[in-house]
Order: C-alpha cells, then structure tokens, then sequence
C-alpha cells in the first residue's frame, strides 16, 4: 500500500494515538501542530519529527492533514492555513463531514470509536474505525489507512455518526462520570475506590453477552423506595450525587416499565 505524509492539527488524547499508530504501519508523520507548545512538542518528540504552534506555519508537503481538535476551534484554526486541495480529515464523532469542504476540494472523516488517555495503550486492531469522503477515491484512501490499522472498518454517514457518537457519551462519558462521583462519594467515608473494581469490570463483561436492559439490577429497577429513600437521605450533605442519584433512578425505573 502507498505510504503517506501525514501533518495532524492537534496534539491530544486521538492525535497520540492515531498519529503513532500510523507511525508504526510506515507512514510519515511530518509535522505535528498545537496552540499549546507543551503538547506539540511532546507529540512531536514522540514521533521525532517538527511541530509548530504557528497555523501560518503548518507544512504545505505533507499528503493527508488530519483534525484532533475540539470541534468549537476547528474553523478558527483551519481559517488561517492553505492546504492546496490536499485530503483533510477529521476524527470528530459529532462534526459533519462538511465543514470542511470550505478549505480544500478534498475532504473526509475518520473517527475511530474508543476513549483514548495518552498514558494507556489501546490495541487499535479491536477499535471500530467509521469513514466518510466527499469522492469515491477518497473514502478508498480512507478505507485502506483504516483497513491497515483495524479489523472493524464501516463507511458511516455524518448524520448516522453523530447519532453513534450520542450513544458512546451515554455509555463512556456518562458512565465513567458515575464511577467518578462513586469514588468521590468512598473518599468521603475513607474507602478505597478499588473495592468497587471486580463490580465495574464484571458489569462491563455482562453487557457483552446480554442486553444492558436485561443486565439491570439494583433498587431502581423496582423502585424500592426503602433503599431508595435511605440512600437519597445519606447523600443529603452532598447535593450534587443526590440529585444524580435521584434523576437515574427515576429513569431506570421509567424505562423498565415501557412494554417491549
């Protein structure tokens, strides 16, 4: 397969991952751009290559410029660099794939569905990839790259994305959220987080053989208001995990009456 230069605006959590993974498959990652010159130049050091902090400094050589920024910068950021029709992509889950046909003939997304933290490896090979391209040639070129680094690769349109994106912040986001509030709740009584961790990952597996609706357990589901209305009274010095703790309890409770 033709190997490509790559130059990745955006220096966070994606552009780490990805920009190594490409790295690691004999791809060129020529330079690496960030408004923060802390994360550029770890990035870039990474990789050994430049990095800039100037957008009127990104590279005009390299192939294909790939977005990992945060969707309310991306237009302030690719408004000020000349990319020549080059392939522009982005990795956003809830962006369209046209906000960036503005700035070059060549356009498309690449969104691989998985949390990334930059001090924890994933295994790219078992993360789902979506594509989308503005021509035929271009979403073949974005199916080849994604084809060499995973073993899960679907063509998604924007709008399907971004419906996928909403269902990956209930079950990531919102879901890493509550395992923080219980942590805070078990500092506040001098218990460790890790008692809680042989119940997460066994939640976890559960959901990969049932449905999350049958998996459900616990005092919401038949509105036990005993436990419920002990819990909410223990939670009354922290506001905050109450009105949480009240809100999804009435949901599982709501969704477990609805017919099937």
């Amino acid at each position: 397969m033709k190997k490509y230069k790559f130059c990745f605006i955006g220096a966070g959590n994606v552009a780490t991952h990805l920009s190594t993974e490409l790295q690691k498959c004999g791809h060129e990652v020529v330079q690496v751009y960030s408004r923060s010159e802390e994360s550029a130049k770890q990035l870039a050091d990474r990789l050994n290559t430049d990095f800039t902090i100037s957008t009127k400094s990104i590279i005009q050589t390299a192939d294909i410029y790939i977005v990992a920024l945060k969707d309310s910068v991306v237009d302030q950021v690719l408004s000020q660099t000349e990319f020549n029709d080059k392939l522009l992509v982005h990795c956003s889950g809830s962006m369209p794939m046209n906000v960036l046909s503005k700035y070059t003939k060549n356009y498309g997304v690449f969104y691989p569905l998985q949390t990334f933290s930059k001090k924890r490896d994933v295994d790219f090979k078992t993360i789902p990839i979506f594509v989308e391209a503005n021509s035929d040639n271009n979403q073949l070129k974005l199916e080849e790259l994604a084809n060499e680094i995973s073993n899960s690769v679907t063509v998604l349109d924007s709008e399907k994305r971004k419906s996928l994106h909403i269902a990956a912040v209930f079950a990531c986001n919102f879901t890493n959220h509550c395992y923080a509030m219980a942590a805070k709740y078990l500092e506040s009584k001098e218990l460790p987080f890790d008692i809680l961790r042989p119940l997460i990952a066994e939640t976890a597996n559960k959901v990969q053989h049932l449905h999350p609706k049958e998996a459900q357990t616990g005092p919401a589901i038949r509105f036990d208001e005993n436990i419920i209305n002990a819990h909410l009274e223990d939670l009354k010095e922290m506001p905050d995990l109450q009105e949480l703790y009240n809100s999804i309890s009435k949901s599982i409770f709501e969704y477990h009456q609805e017919k099937k």
